[in-house]
């Protein structure tokens, strides 16, 4: 190991490596210190996903002072339920998208990733043109069969329908950084959610209550808020994706689709997807598990103990896309031994993180929820779901690094089949055991999710140990 692997960091350094990777400094991540590699990445990356969480958040605290906030929170929270399918979809292309930026950058060709970051957005647009149309329309059906009750669909159905038809803004602000992180622009991913969540909080409070000669639209203005917001993200991606001056360029020559390359792409994304879909199904049974068993106010308690429990995951999810780049990258540099020592030292720090949230949460969980909501029977269940859920908030954060490792490494399936079992085999059966049988209603639920989330981390450490992800080619 290089003395520069093993050097010994001031305070001053840490802070001038914070100031380098906001600023995007672009740097070879197949050389040189891995622990300075991680900071350079998994910085921007937080920030990047703390802006994603804001989304969820900033929603949930103006949605749940409106009249009869129950149904708004529950219409939000059963709406964001649905829509994780079309995050799913959008983090698996995008993943697709980093793992085969990031080889070709690793292999010092930027020209085949801008070709491949190019048709990854043809995929993603058709994908969401299937997706958007018949969001819009079925907008009350989707809540009817998450088990909305009657005022709840009433409230919230134009909220959903705006949100299902901007699923094309959602699926390009991921697609995107996805590919913006695979080059190893993990900065300029940050810059995006920032600005997409800055004109969201700008304009959630204007469009909900009003302002002058702009009307309330009430919860509707959520949606538009943040699809807004999300859109103007978007542009800023695309403005520098084809003008700008990073190394990750694309132009007119790039259009053409490659039906190989796209080939390639699905190939990965599609287990990928499968992945996330898997994850979210589970999710949106629970919601209506939740909500079955313990009607609006459980679901609204519910809905907005998972806002804040997603608010600390993303920025940990963020650290551990560092590690889906770096793997990428030096599979491609042909060095699976840096790869592997890139995701041991990721996984520390998302341990250290994540167990600093867990005590936060155990201890602070009244505090944190009676910032969203303040009808007691709705955050009872909030604080009660925040505080089982912790338990298992370690496991979540040495699991998320393992499954952007093979990710990164375009292995998908190893992941996806892992989710299959730790959801569908285990977490869902357990809560219907828990809720129904033994009559724990949502608390069974929520003592499901740490059990399965840490059967799924044990079984990623062992699988990733083994090494057959350092052998895919892409």
């Amino acid at each position: 190991m290089s003395s520069n692997q093993t050097k010994t960091y001031s305070i001053g350094d840490y802070f001038s490596l914070i100031f380098r990777a906001i600023k995007g400094e672009q740097q070879d991540y197949t050389t040189g210190s891995i622990r300075r590699a991680v900071f350079m990445l998994a910085i921007p990356m937080i920030l990047e996903m703390m802006m994603e969480s804001v989304f969820a958040v900033v929603d949930l605290y103006f949605v749940g002072h409106l009249p009869n906030s129950n149904h708004a929170i529950s219409t939000v929270g059963l709406t964001e339920s649905v829509l994780t399918i079309i995050y799913s979809l959008a983090i698996g292309v995008s993943m697709a998208a980093t793992a085969m930026v990031a080889r070709r950058i690793g292999e010092k060709d930027p020209e085949a990733a801008a070709k491949a970051g190019m048709q990854a957005l043809w995929v993603a647009m058709f994908i969401t043109v299937l997706i958007s149309i018949p969001g819009y329309i079925f907008a009350a059906d989707i809540l009817r069969l998450m088990g909305a009750e009657p005022e709840t669909v009433a409230m919230g159905t134009t909220y959903t329908r705006i949100m299902m038809a901007g699923s094309i803004v959602i699926m390009l602000l991921f697609l995107i950084n996805g590919i913006f992180r695979g080059a190893g622009d993990a900065a300029m991913a940050m810059k995006s959610l920032w600005l997409a969540n800055i004109c969201n909080i700008i304009l959630c409070p204007i469009l909900i209550r009003g302002l002058g000669p702009i009307p309330a639209f009430g919860l509707t203005g959520a949606a538009m808020a943040t699809t807004i917001g999300r859109g103007i993200g978007v542009c800023y991606q695309l403005y520098h994706l084809f003008f700008g001056t990073n190394q990750m360029k694309l132009s007119v020559r790039h259009l053409k689709i490659d039906w190989s390359i796209i080939k390639s792409l699905v190939g990965i994304a599609s287990p990928g997807t499968f992945q996330f879909i898997i994850g979210s199904c589970s999710w949106i049974v629970l919601a209506k598990l939740v909500a079955d068993t313990g009607h609006s106010e459980a679901s609204a308690g519910y809905q907005t103990a998972i806002r804040i429990v997603i608010f600390f995951i993303l920025p940990a999810w963020g650290m551990s896309n560092a590690a889906a780049t770096l793997v990428g990258q030096n599979l491609g540099a042909n060095q699976p031994e840096r790869a592997e020592a890139s995701v041991i030292a990721t996984a520390k720090y998302n341990t250290i993180f994540m167990a600093i949230v867990s005590v936060l949460f155990l201890a602070g969980a009244e505090a944190i929820v009676s910032l969203f909501t303040s009808e007691p029977a709705v955050k009872e269940i909030a604080v009660q779901a925040l505080r089982i859920i912790s338990f298992g908030y370690v496991f979540y954060g040495i699991g998320m690094v393992m499954a952007n490792a093979f990710n990164g490494a375009g292995d998908t399936w190893t992941p996806t089949i892992i989710n299959l079992f730790g959801f569908w085999v285990l977490q869902i059966p357990l809560a219907l055991l828990l809720a129904k049988t033994f009559a724990l209603g949502p608390t069974g639920v929520f003592i499901a999710i740490p059990i399965a989330e840490t059967a799924i981390t044990v079984a990623a450490y062992t699988l990733f140990r083994r090494g057959k992800w350092k052998k895919i080619k892409i």
